[in-house]
């Protein structure tokens, strides 16, 4: 059995690691200067990581073998969604019944729309399971994809898809439809949009943003509870 070399795993963690967080803290001051949906950090720096690790020729393994631990610390991001619902117990308070009908509506269109539209291009099994929790931050979403057999790594890329396109088109609706409740334009992001959402959603309003996080959380919540089921009658 090969054994990985440490050192060269540790040079890599180093190089690699560095690589990724430089190019998203310069995607932000791009954001800062240039406000538009394909300079936002999100759309931005995986384009660039994949520039880069084209042009030096390197595999997406000894990639994720040096950034792993950037991806370990989704976990304890999860426990950080609960300061949102402490900071707005009120209006979650006040207004629990909308936001939890949004969540369901919202979490049960998104997974009929991509099981649906994932069988109609004729995706694998793995593919379509990938793509279900791809409207729930990528914490929430690779539990599930986990959970169901999906591939989380995949599903990664499918929340990150989701949440630019989501961002850019969501204040686009605004034009389009009617909707002056500072509810529900952030119910609109955090549901469709993901942490991508909330981070528009704050630059649309602060209640906005608040709301946003919410229906964020909300939605993540039911989808990693509800995983198991959604296991049982999508396979």
């Amino acid at each position: 059995m090969l054994v990985p070399d440490p050192n060269s795993l540790v040079l890599s963690t180093i190089v690699w690691s560095a690589i990724t967080i430089g190019l998203y803290l310069a995607c932000k001051r791009v954001y800062g200067r240039w406000q538009r949906w394909w300079t936002a950090p999100l759309a931005l720096t995986p384009l660039l990581v994949i520039l880069v690790t084209l042009f030096s020729h390197t595999s997406y393994q000894t990639y994720i073998g040096g950034t792993r631990w950037l991806v370990t610390l989704l976990g304890p991001c999860v426990v950080a969604f609960a300061i949102p619902i402490y900071e707005k117990w009120e209006v979650i308070r006040k207004e629990w019944p909308v936001l939890v009908v949004g969540a369901v509506v919202g979490s049960a269109v998104s997974i009929a729309s991509a099981w649906m539209l994932s069988s109609a291009f004729g995706l694998t099994t793995d593919q379509r399971l990938s793509l279900l929790p791809r409207s729930v931050s990528t914490p929430f979403a690779m539990d599930v994809s986990r959970h169901i057999g999906g591939t989380p790594e995949l599903t990664a890329v499918f929340v990150i898809i989701t949440g630019v396109f989501g961002a850019a088109f969501g204040e686009t609706l605004f034009r389009w439809l009617p909707i002056s409740s500072t509810i529900a334009r952030g119910a609109l992001f955090g549901a469709g949009a993901h942490g991508a959402g909330v981070a528009k959603a704050h630059e649309v309003g602060r209640e906005e943003g608040s709301v946003a996080g919410l229906m964020m959380v909300f939605m993540g919540l039911l989808n990693v509870v509800c995983a198991p089921l959604l296991a049982h009658f999508m396979k």
